[in-house]
């Protein structure tokens, strides 16, 4: 078993969920900022004064809605303070409390 196993083993269950859940977040905002990988390319295009093409155009809107996903993540984590307003983000993103009506 490795140290870190061993380690994460030793901590109390709610912790341990804490820790994979911000593992698993982790992984996927950089999995979606890896994905707007070709963005700036795009944008230098029109800044030297080539246009877009209509697929350019449309691959560029998605780059911009991915990262508008990704958007109350970045800044909730860059505000002074933040992390005291984790919980009641934590709150607010879990969506299966829109199910449970709470």
């Amino acid at each position: 078993m490795g140290e870190e196993a061993r380690l994460a083993s030793a901590l109390p269950g709610w912790w341990r969920q804490m820790l994979s859940s911000q593992r698993r977040e982790a992984r996927r905002i950089l999995g979606e900022l890896m994905e707007t990988r070709g963005m700036m390319p795009l944008l230098m295009k029109a800044r030297n004064g080539v246009a877009w093409t209509p697929a350019e155009k449309e691959e560029l809107l998605g780059h911009l809605r991915r990262m508008a996903h990704l958007s109350p993540y970045l800044i909730a984590l860059l505000l002074p303070g933040s992390v005291l307003l984790l919980p009641a983000y934590a709150w607010w993103l879990d969506r299966r409390r829109l199910k449970r009506q709470d």
